[in-house]
C-alpha cells in the first residue's frame, strides 16, 4: 500500500495559500501575528513600506496645498478693520439698528415731494423716449438704421399687419355675440393669417433693400431688420413706441445721408 502520510502532505502543500495570513484578526495575540508575519520575505516587507510611504507623501500633498497653517480664529478676528458690532439680542434693538441704518426719517411733506419728483423724472424719461431721443431709447431702438426702419413702417398707408389686433378683437366680439357665425371664424382667421404673413415677407424685403441703399456699410442682417419692422407694423399706430415721426404716405426717397 502507498504511504498515505506522504500523499496527504503533498496535497496539503499543493493548496494555494490564503491572503489572510497578514491580516490582523480579532482575538489573535501579538505572538500569533508575529509568527504569521515572520514567514514574509524581506522583499515583500520593503515593497509594502515603500507603498505606504508613497501614499503618505501623496496624501500630504493633497491635504496641504497652500503651504501654510490655517490661522486661528483669534488671529483672523484681530486682522479685521474696525470693531465688530455685536448682533442685536432683542427685537427693540434690531428695530433701533434698522432705523439708524435707514437714516433720518422723512416727514409726510418730504415723502410727498420725493414721490412727486420721482414721478416727474419718470414722466420726463418716457416723454424723451417716445420722442425718439437716442439717450433714452431701448437698445433695440437705438441707431440710425433702426430709426430709418421705423420711418419706413410708419409711412405706410395700407398694412395688413396693422389689422391684426383690431381684427382679432372684432372676430372675438362677433364670435361671442353671434354664435351662429362660429363656423366661418376659422376660415376667416386662416385668410387673415395668410395675408399678414405675405405682408410681413414683403415688408421685410423692402426694408432690407432700402437699408442697403441708404446705409452701404450696414452689418445688421436683413432677417433682424425684417423682424423688427414686422413687429412694429403689428402694433396700432398710436400705441407704437417710440412715437411715429412721419405722416402716412410721406415716405421720402431722397433723404439726407447717414453720418
Amino acid at each position: 500500500m502507498p504511504n498515505t502520510g506522504k500523499i496527504r502532505a503533498f496535497f496539503v502543500d499543493a493548496r494555494p495559500r490564503s491572503n489572510l495570513a497578514t491580516v490582523k484578526l480579532l482575538g489573535r495575540k501579538r505572538g500569533a501575528d508575529a509568527s504569521a508575519t515572520s514567514g514574509a520575505t524581506s522583499d515583500e516587507i520593503a515593497s509594502v513600506a515603500a507603498t505606504s510611504e508613497d501614499e503618505t507623501s501623496r496624501g500630504s500633498r493633497k491635504t496641504d496645498p497652500k503651504g501654510r497653517p490655517t490661522p486661528k480664529r483669534s488671529d483672523a478676528t484681530r486682522r479685521q478693520k474696525g470693531p465688530v458690532v455685536p448682533a442685536p439680542m432683542t427685537a427693540s434693538a434690531a428695530r433701533a439698528r434698522r432705523k439708524a441704518l435707514a437714516g433720518p426719517k422723512l416727514s409726510r411733506e418730504e415723502r410727498r415731494a420725493e414721490r412727486t419728483a420721482s414721478r416727474a423724472r419718470m414722466t420726463d424719461r418716457r416723454e424723451r423716449m417716445m420722442a425718439g431721443d437716442e439717450a433714452y431709447l431701448l437698445p433695440r431702438d437705438q441707431g440710425p438704421v433702426r430709426r430709418y426702419v421705423r420711418d419706413v413702417v410708419d409711412s405706410r398707408r395700407v398694412s395688413f399687419l396693422g389689422l391684426f389686433m383690431p381684427s382679432a378683437l372684432f372676430l372675438l366680439f362677433i364670435m361671442f355675440a353671434v354664435p351662429q357665425v362660429q363656423f366661418y371664424m376659422s376660415p376667416a382667421m386662416l385668410v387673415l393669417m395668410a395675408l399678414m404673413t405675405l405682408d410681413g415677407v414683403l415688408l421685410g424685403r423692402k426694408v432690407g433693400k432700402l437699408v442697403d441703399a441708404k446705409f452701404p456699410s450696414n452689418t445688421e442682417s436683413h432677417w433682424k431688420l425684417g423682424i423688427y419692422a414686422a413687429g412694429r407694423a403689428t402694433q396700432m399706430r398710436r400705441m407704437r413706441a417710440p412715437r411715429p415721426q412721419v405722416e402716412r404716405g410721406s415716405f421720402f426717397k431722397k433723404s439726407p445721408k447717414a453720418d
